[in-house]
């Protein structure tokens, strides 16, 4: 069989073969390339007063116990805590995805709001399906997206090495 027709047919079917991994990866990437610029995605940072964090976690914990959107009751309730000096501002992610941002020096929650940045990204490596499907699914479709892009650009520059060769041979045949 010929190379260039076998890697026609390779890269054909392969890329039937990931469409639908790859059309969710596509998909969920462009969502989190927006992430920064989109408060449906992730909450808009808001900035605090101070540089430097003086409210303690006790009161923190305290403060997430009165927002009933979070849900939080104990640490085990608390997904992640981001301290951002810089903003003046913690941001406390609960286990539900709903986050608050509570000013650093005061205390004062700065905003609540839905977080969907985590879930687009389980989604994005194939966590969120399960374990397997991110190893049995995802990443060979990442292999496969490799391989096409190789034999993609093998396909691109093709016809230009065939002329290069053609016009390589006839600069050095005899003239008649």
């Amino acid at each position: 069989m010929k190379f260039n027709f076998l890697n026609r047919k390779v890269h054909y079917w392969a890329a039937i073969a990931v469409s639908v991994p790859l059309l969710v990866i596509i998909c969920s990437g462009l969502l989190l390339q927006l992430k920064k610029h989109s408060s449906w995605v992730q909450p808009t940072e808001k900035t605090g007063i101070a540089k430097e964090p003086i409210v303690g976690f006790d009161e923190v914990l305290e403060i997430c116990r009165r927002i009933p959107e979070m849900d939080v009751r104990t640490w085990a309730d608390v997904n992640r805590v981001d301290v951002r000096p810089s903003k003046g501002m913690l941001k406390v992610s609960a286990k539900n995805s709903w986050e608050a941002q509570i000013d650093s020096k005061t205390g004062e929650v700065l905003q609540v709001a839905y977080r969907r940045s985590d879930l687009i990204e389980s989604i994005h490596d194939g966590s969120w399906f399960n374990d397997s499907a991110k190893l049995f699914i995802f990443l060979p479709a990442g292999v496969i997206l490799l391989l096409l892009w190789l034999t993609g650009l093998y396909l691109f520059f093709l016809p230009f090495i065939v002329r290069r060769r053609s016009k390589h041979r006839r600069s050095r045949e005899p003239a008649e």
